[in-house]
């Protein structure tokens, strides 16, 4: 089961749209679900979201127009419980104690949230975090220069195996992170 993992795409205010390279990979009928943290800001990046995958799932970001999103929001996925959220509520933003604190609030196996628009996964107290990053590249206010990324759980059983997509020196690089759930 592919899950696409994105968020922060800030479009139009910051950026005029994803990367073609990733527009490329990312096709209709190939992802299962797709699970937003926000920040897409218009209707017209949802739609294309829908145009996608019809299991679409995003949390309200700080910039969103839409006010229908939850601030936020747990699916399951096969045998994971995923919460998601954006971020922008977790003081210090991406600190791990206090996202650690958001995912036993959720009491979920994976923690996804944004914000911060750099990529990161990780394992903490045998739970997965995960922070898709920007999939356009927009800026934020602490970093300019930020490498688009987004990422593709392929999940199966107890295991997930999330391929991470960037874009440096023009090239998609592709990175894997692996999860068992204990």
């Amino acid at each position: 089961m592919l899950v696409l993992v994105l968020g922060d795409l800030h479009i139009p205010h910051r950026s005029g749209g994803l990367p073609a390279k990733f527009k490329r990979l990312l096709v209709p009928g190939k992802i299962q679900h797709i699970l937003c943290t926000g920040n897409l800001c218009t209707r017209e990046t949802y739609d294309y979201l829908k145009s996608l995958a019809n299991d679409v799932h995003v949390v309200k970001g700080d910039f969103d127009e839409v006010s229908t999103y939850p601030e936020q929001k747990v699916v399951t996925v096969g045998q994971f419980r995923i919460g998601l959220c954006h971020g922008h509520q977790i003081i210090p933003w991406g600190d791990m104690e206090s996202l650690a604190i958001v995912q036993r609030q959720l009491d979920v196996d994976i923690l996804i949230t944004g914000h911060t628009h750099k990529f990161e996964a990780f394992e903490h107290e045998n739970k997965f975090f995960i922070n898709p990053g920007s999939a356009t590249g927009a800026y934020n206010t602490l970093d300019r220069d930020v490498i688009p990324s987004f990422v593709l759980l392929d999940i199966q059983k107890t295991t997930i195996v999330a391929y991470v997509y960037k874009i440096r020196d023009d090239d998609v690089v592709v990175e894997k992170v692996e999860y068992k759930k204990p």
